[in-house]
């Protein structure tokens, strides 16, 4: 199922060249967000070959979200692979996707860019960062769609969606699979994109307080080895053997390049100072996404425990009530 919601048309053409091959291996879903011209445009090139839908409303600032909770909604199986427009998956790494929610409620795999450019390869450092302390969030999940539904969705008014599904799966007893092998590919943002998700990105750790606290620290830590260059070197090259840690995991030098470590400190003093960014953009109001602020990064776990067992308490009370005398 993939959620889109375009300004443009510049990757159609791609796009449709891969659904065309996807839709041979399995039922595809577009959940289509963009403007009426748009719209007719891609019901035009794909109707023919996947199921082509607007999003419903929905609530929330979020409107991944809303495309999300459609395809989920409107999907006719209970396996369903999420994956954004830039994703590109193969016929062996779908079919090992479904293997496991054979027996996991989410699966979470790993993306690596088919392209490096300057800045795919400077992000790549932050993702084997990821690597080397857990794992990274990809651009595409799998879902069992009856966990997701029982949990009754999840919110659209948070930034970091991604993490938001996870937790509320999980929150609703659904298990987790952290899958760093299984390698989906994905296409490179250009350099504006890339850039203007700098402090946003660095807004979603107001979900991770231990991952935010550490962020927090590094600038200041910078600021006290430059009084020594030893010391900052010594930082640098911390950086980069825990980042080479981090390709070496789960098979990951078969798609991460040999010199993607060294960029993993580059990435850090960006973060050094977006992070702080991001705190001066959470006391304006939040992060700007899709023309307005959303504060919340994403729900904590045991808050969403509450909510769905609340949920659910009041719809057994109801079948409980509407039962005959």
């Amino acid at each position: 199922m993939l959620p889109l919601r375009w300004a443009d048309d510049s990757a159609a053409d791609e796009l449709t060249t891969y659904l065309e091959k996807l839709s041979t291996w399995i039922d595809v879903t577009v959940v289509d967000g963009s403007g009426p011209a748009l719209f007719d445009g891609h019901a035009g090139r794909w109707a023919h070959i996947v199921r082509h839908l607007p999003p419903d409303p929905r609530p929330g600032g979020n409107g991944k979200v809303a495309g999300v909770m459609t395809g989920v909604a409107r999907s006719r199986h209970e396996r369903v692979i999420l994956g954004d427009d830039d994703v590109r998956y193969e016929r062996s790494e779908l079919g090992r996707m479904l293997t496991a929610l054979e027996a996991w409620h989410v699966v979470r795999p790993q993306n690596y860019f088919t392209a490096l450019p300057w800045h795919a390869r400077w992000d790549t450092g932050r993702t084997l960062v990821n690597r080397a302390f857990g794992s990274d969030y990809p651009g595409t999940l799998g879902v069992r769609r009856s966990v997701l539904l029982g949990a009754g969705g999840y919110r659209g008014d948070v930034l970091f969606e991604n993490l938001e599904l996870i937790r509320t799966i999980r929150a609703a007893g659904g298990r987790e699979l952290r899958a760093d092998d299984i390698f989906v590919a994905r296409r490179p943002p250009d350099a504006h994109h890339f850039l203007h998700q700098r402090v946003r990105q660095a807004y979603d750790d107001f979900a991770q307080p231990w991952r935010l606290a550490a962020e927090l620290a590094i600038l200041p830590l910078v600021i006290w080895a430059a009084r020594r260059p030893r010391r900052l070197l010594v930082l640098i090259a911390l950086a980069s053997v825990a980042a080479e840690r981090g390709r070496r995991r789960a098979g990951g030098i078969a798609v991460f390049p040999a010199t993607g470590a060294l960029w993993a400190p580059a990435w850090l003093a960006e973060r050094a100072v977006c992070v702080w960014i991001a705190v001066a953009t959470r006391m304006r109001g939040g992060a700007r996404y899709g023309g307005v602020r959303l504060k919340q990064a994403a729900t904590p776990l045991r808050t969403l425990r509450r909510r769905i067992s609340r949920t659910t308490d009041h719809r057994t009370e109801q079948r409980t009530g509407n039962e005959p005398a």
